[in-house]
């Protein structure tokens, strides 16, 4: 039993890692498309750093991405689209992720 008991509790163990290596991710993620959307809107220094945490909170506003998603479309109406922050999301997500598996 000892055996099988050991092997659930490392399931759980890297099944937390991971939902906090996720959510870690997904926060750099959102401060670096912040970032790349005060950007686009102009914004440098501190005011991009301020977008940047905008952006970090609206993602706590609803379970998944769509929060983020609809305050950028909202933000960027005339500057870019829901197509190009949905392919950029993926890109930096992907980023994000990297850098956090580097170190």
């Amino acid at each position: 039993m000892t055996s099988f008991n050991d092997r659930e509790r490392a399931f759980e163990n890297k099944f937390a890692h991971d939902q906090e290596m996720m959510f870690k991710a997904v926060a750099r993620r959102n401060k670096k498309l912040g970032l790349w959307a005060a950007g686009l809107l102009g914004k440098a220094g501190d005011e991009a750093e301020a977008y940047a945490m905008e952006v970090i909170r609206a993602d706590f506003e609803e379970a998944g991405h769509e929060d983020v998603v609809r305050k950028l479309v909202s933000d960027l109406s005339g500057v870019s689209d829901e197509a190009a922050i949905r392919a950029k999301m993926t890109e930096l997500l992907s980023e994000a992720k990297a850098e956090l598996s580097e170190g």
